[in-house]
């Protein structure tokens, strides 16, 4: 069952209106995220509350997003788009460039960035099949009762890409329901290595 507070901005945001610059790695990252609407990864659940989220590094430790509530839209423009400037697990805060609020996710992404300097793309979906088929074969995952969103689960996302190095990589968030996190070099390999373990999940 969906948490009644899934989907919704738990840390403190702070965010200066303005638009995010074209470039073709945001091209890129909107096709990847038009064709993961279109397979159910990223939408919006009955209750209308709105679930998956993309992102792809710029420099050092900055990042565009996806913005907050825009699961139910299947193409995006860069003012649904977020660049996140700063963010810290202590004081529980994310400071953001756009015209909207950046993702409920964006501190778990942003400690995907500062984790491993090789990383530059970060998807967040949601699939029933394959969270299923990985938690019950045990492979890579979060804690259960470290809830999304949250300064505990971007440490525990530190310490889980901390220990693989390898890329590109994919596990589950057992403690949100449905949530799948994948993370690579670029969109390209991060995108094919989501889709391919759906298919495993899904082919019997």
């Amino acid at each position: 069952m969906l948490p009644v507070d899934d989907g919704y901005i738990k840390y403190r945001s702070e965010r200066r209106d303005g638009t995010v610059a074209p470039s073709a790695v945001l091209d890129e990252l909107n096709c990847a995220r038009t064709s993961l609407f279109d397979r159910n990864l990223i939408g919006v659940y009955p209750n209308g509350v709105g679930f998956g989220n993309l992102s792809v590094r710029t420099q050092g430790r900055l990042f565009v997003v996806t913005a907050s509530a825009t699961g139910g839209m299947r193409t995006l423009s860069n003012e649904h788009y977020c660049l996140v400037e700063e963010f810290s697990t202590i004081e529980n805060r994310v400071r953001s460039v756009g015209h909207l609020p950046a993702s409920s996710e964006a501190m778990t992404h942003g400690a995907i960035y500062a984790a491993h300097a090789a990383v530059q793309c970060v998807m967040h979906v949601h699939s029933r099949p394959l969270f299923d088929h990985w938690m019950s074969t045990g492979k890579l995952s979060t804690r259960a009762d470290i809830p999304y969103g949250t300064p505990a689960m971007a440490q525990a996302v530190s310490a889980l890409v901390v220990g693989e190095p390898t890329l590109p990589v994919l596990f589950a968030m057992a403690g949100h329901d449905e949530g799948i996190v994948a993370y690579g070099a670029d969109v390209a390999t991060t995108l094919n290595l989501l889709l391919n373990e759906l298919d495993r999940s899904t082919t019997p």
